[in-house]
């Protein structure tokens, strides 16, 4: 029964990488990693792949060699990474805002804004202190001014999916699977 149920699963062929972009607290690593599986293709994270390359954690990074260091990086790992073989890719917050970064993605694969507005942002990321860019004494005040800044930018991706608070994961990988499906250059079902 297992077997037969299996079977009955969607079978897709990825032709892209998708990109998610969004700001922190979006989503990008929990939905990207649940749609890489729905999908059987592999899950990259940039900036973990920044750390494992520098071998320093992303605050690190930041506080010995500073934010252009660090944008620099990001920028020479996102190009390699879309070159690879196709993938869902999260993107830190800040990637897509480097118009460099942004060709890039274009050029490869397509970008997926998880569009997830400030309170829930707010709600995912107030309890953390893995955030260097909120290292602040007010971080919502600072979140709140990253958010206004970026927002614009990110709705320069190609696609997006609205995130909602009542959403679960799966709920999410779902919507952006339906959004996806709409451009079969990027995906298709079998």
């Amino acid at each position: 029964m297992a077997e037969q149920q299996a079977d009955a699963s969607p079978r897709y062929r990825l032709h892209k990488t998708v990109a998610l972009v969004g700001m922190m607290g979006a989503g990008k690593t929990a939905v990207g990693r649940a749609l890489a599986a729905r999908l059987d293709v592999p899950f990259l994270d940039s900036d973990a792949e920044i750390e494992a390359a520098a071998d320093r954690t992303i605050a690190e990074i930041f506080e010995r060699d500073g934010e252009p260091f660090f944008r620099m990086r990001e920028y020479e790992v996102i190009s390699r990474l879309v070159q690879r073989e196709r993938c869902i890719l999260s993107t830190g917050g800040g990637a897509f805002l480097a118009e460099r970064v942004r060709r890039a993605i274009a050029a490869e694969g397509v970008s997926l804004w998880l569009d997830a507005d400030l309170d829930l942002l707010w709600s995912r990321v107030r309890h953390r202190d893995t955030r260097p860019l909120l290292r602040t004494d007010d971080p919502k005040a600072t979140l709140t001014s990253i958010f206004d800044a970026r927002v614009p930018t990110y709705a320069m991706a190609e696609l997006s999916v609205k995130a909602h608070p009542d959403y679960a994961i799966e709920d999410m990988v779902s919507r952006v699977v339906e959004t996806l499906l709409t451009r079969p250059d990027v995906l298709e079902e079998l």
